[in-house]
């Protein structure tokens, strides 16, 4: 069991969507939009506003500076060294050793469709979070969907 209770979550919830909309302002400021050969990708997903989609490549995924959110992300092992990729709605980091990895990019685009699906920060996060505190990562099944896209859009066509 990860160290985080659901009343625990529900105090950190808003740490982690102020956060989350400050890094997609961040990356959707400094970012680089779909290539032509991704929005294929993207309208498949479907993402409704792919246009809005920008990827930030970085050394290695930030982690929050706030203390108590930090703390929180460093406990559970949600960020870490090894992360490849996170999406912030319409904003994406990759870590740039994994740029042109068409799987990790379509996992992504997946969960930005998921953030238009339920309607932004708060009701993605509060899922998501909730999945991989209580049932775990990669096992949740936000995850899980994200997962099966990439595989079945990445797959080699016969």
């Amino acid at each position: 069991m990860l160290p985080i209770t659901p009343e625990q979550l529900e105090l950190l919830l808003p740490l982690a969507c102020h956060w989350t909309a400050a890094q997609e302002e961040r990356i959707l400021a400094n970012g680089e939009a779909l290539t032509a050969a991704q929005l294929p990708d993207a309208r498949l997903i479907p993402i409704l506003q792919p246009e809005r989609v920008r990827f930030l490549y970085v050394a290695e995924i930030p982690i929050p500076e706030h203390p108590t959110l930090r703390a929180a992300a460093q406990a559970t092992r949600f960020i870490t060294a090894l992360t490849r990729g996170l999406t912030l709605r319409y904003g994406i980091f990759i870590r740039s050793d994994c740029r042109g990895e068409r799987a990790l990019v379509v996992h992504e685009l997946a969960h930005v469709a998921q953030y238009e699906r339920l309607g932004g920060f708060e009701p993605f996060l509060r899922q998501y979070l909730s999945e991989y505190l209580t049932i775990g990562y990669p096992a949740g099944p936000m995850e899980q969907e994200a997962i099966e896209i990439a595989a079945r859009l990445c797959r080699p066509q016969p």
